[in-house]
C-alpha cells in the first residue's frame, strides 16, 4: 500500500471531510490518530466521544477526544502517535468551526473562538509534531508531509465570514512559512481548499442567487475526491510538491496562483500628489482582482 505503516494525525477527523480523509489514509495503509472534541459546527459541545466512537469502527486508528487548540491535547496526540504507532509522518490540520457575522455586527468572543480553533489549533499541532518529524528525518526516516485544509473564503472572501476567512487566509500563510521552515528537512507542507457536502456547506446562508446555486450543487459533491487528493499529497509520489495551494471539487483539481506582483508603478522621488496618483494608478486597474465571493466564483456545475 502507498502509505503502508505511515502514521498520521488528523484534527477534526470524526466527521465530514476529516472522516473521509481518515478513511482514505487507512485504506492506503496508514495508521491514524483522530483528534476531535465532538463539537457542533459552531464549536458548541455535541458528541464529546465522537473521536473514540469513530476509532472503534476503523482499524489502525486511535483517538484523542479534545480541543486541538489546547497545547496539552496536541502533545497528547503526538505522544499517542509515537507510543501506539511508532512515529509521525503525516499531519492533516482539518479542525474548523464557523461563527459568521457581518463585520459591523461581529462579536469579539466569536472571532476569538474561530481563530483559536481554525488557526491556532493548526499551530499547536505543528509546534508539537514538527520537532519529532525533524528528528525522524535526521534519523533517515522518510520525510513527512503536512496538509492544511483551507478555504476559498480565505482567498476570495465571502459575506459575513470575517473570522472564518481571516483564519483560513492565515492558514494559507502558515502553509508557506512551514514549507520554508521545513524545507531543509525535506518535510513538505501544502494547503487544500475543499469543495464537498459538509456541515460547513450546510451552514451557508446564501446572500444571492449565485450563492444559492453554489450551495445546492455543493451539497451533492462527495468528500471522497478531497480525501484521495490528501492521501496523494501525503504519499511519496508528492515528495517534490511543497508550498502549494490546491482546490478539489469533485473530479476537478485546481492549483491556485498565489499573490505576486501583477504590475509595477514607479513614483518620482518624493512621490506623486494625490491627483497624479489617481491618474497613474489607472495603469494598475486592469490587474485589479474582481470583488466576487468564493461562492459566486464557483457557482458553476461541478464535475462529478
Amino acid at each position: 500500500m502507498e502509505l503502508n505503516q505511515k502514521v498520521a494525525i488528523v484534527s477534526g477527523g470524526a466527521r465530514g471531510i476529516g472522516l473521509a480523509i481518515v478513511e482514505d489514509l487507512v485504506a492506503h495503509g496508514a495508521n491514524v490518530v483522530i483528534v476531535d472534541p465532538g463539537v457542533s459546527i459552531a464549536g458548541e459541545p455535541l458528541e464529546p466521544s465522537a473521536a473514540k466512537d469513530v476509532a472503534a469502527k476503523i482499524q489502525n486508528s486511535a483517538a484523542v477526544c479534545g480541543d486541538i487548540a489546547e497545547p496539552a491535547v496536541a502533545q497528547e496526540a503526538v505522544a499517542l502517535a509515537q507510543e501506539r504507532f511508532g512515529g509521525i509522518d503525516i499531519i492533516v490540520n482539518n479542525a474548523a468551526i464557523i461563527r459568521d457575522a457581518f463585520i459591523f455586527k461581529s462579536d469579539g468572543a466569536a472571532w476569538d473562538a474561530v481563530l483559536r480553533v481554525n488557526l491556532t489549533g493548526a499551530q499547536r499541532l505543528l509546534a508539537a509534531a514538527t520537532p519529532v518529524m525533524r528528528e525522524q528525518a535526521k534519523a533517515s526516516r522518510a520525510p513527512g508531509a503536512i496538509i492544511n485544509m483551507v478555504s476559498t473564503a480565505g482567498i476570495y472572501g465571502n459575506f459575513g465570514q470575517a473570522a472564518y476567512a481571516a483564519a483560513k487566509a492565515g492558514l494559507i500563510g502558515l502553509t508557506r512559512v512551514v514549507a520554508h521552515d521545513l524545507a531543509r528537512s525535506r518535510i513538505r507542507c501544502n494547503a487544500v481548499a475543499p469543495f464537498a457536502a459538509t456541515r460547513v456547506t450546510q451552514s451557508i446562508k446564501p446572500a444571492n442567487e449565485a450563492q444559492a446555486a453554489y450551495k445546492a450543487k455543493a451539497l451533492h459533491v462527495p468528500a471522497s475526491y478531497v480525501a484521495r487528493f490528501v492521501s496523494f499529497l501525503a504519499s511519496e509520489r508528492a515528495a517534490h510538491i511543497s508550498g502549494q495551494l490546491f482546490g478539489v471539487r469533485g473530479r476537478e483539481v485546481f492549483v491556485f496562483s498565489q499573490p505576486r506582483p501583477a504590475q509595477r508603478l514607479l513614483q518620482p522621488q518624493g512621490g506623486f500628489d494625490l491627483a497624479a496618483l489617481a491618474q497613474a494608478t489607472r495603469a494598475l486597474e486592469p490587474h485589479f482582482a474582481e470583488l466576487v465571493t468564493d461562492l459566486e466564483a464557483f457557482a458553476g456545475e461541478p464535475i462529478l
